[in-house]
């Protein structure tokens, strides 16, 4: 029987959950909203709330435990400075899961997690520009015909 144990297993190791868990977490603070099955989203929410309320709290042990939790600089830096400022008045809840259908290879229950109130500009982040993507094409072209 299964009385007393809190989390879902995932049919992973425990070293391939918490590494699961610390790239969703990355992923979920840098684009602020991500794509992935309803277990891993429900399993994720808890701990990206936990993260905002940690972050929220201004402290040298929070920022500390922080950059241990996510072991990344730059998304402690956005909890710290972007995320804890925006849900500053809000006392709990900062994500939401939103069900997306099912996927198509193996009928696996689909959900959308993302941050309330998001910036909609942080999905963009690692994208290039068009513009700049032409300009490489020219750049090959230029190359394959002096070659």
């Amino acid at each position: 029987m299964r009385h007393g144990m809190a989390n879902k297993k995932l049919n992973r190791t425990s070293e391939h959950r918490k590494a699961l868990l610390k790239n969703m977490l990355n992923s979920l603070i840098k684009y602020e909203q991500i794509k992935t099955t309803l277990p891993k989203a429900k399993f994720l929410k808890p701990q990206a709330d936990k993260i905002i309320t940690l972050g929220k709290k201004d402290s040298l042990h929070n920022t500390k435990i922080l950059i241990s939790q996510l072991q990344d600089i730059k998304s402690a830096n956005k909890v710290k400075k972007t995320l804890s400022k925006r849900y500053e008045k809000r006392a709990g809840g900062y994500t939401r899961i939103i069900k997306a259908g099912f996927r198509y290879g193996d009928n696996a229950p689909m959900a959308i997690i993302e941050f309330v109130d998001r910036d909609v500009q942080a999905k963009k982040v690692d994208k290039k520009k068009k513009d700049s993507a032409k300009e490489v094409e020219k750049k090959e072209d230029k190359k394959t015909a002096t070659a």
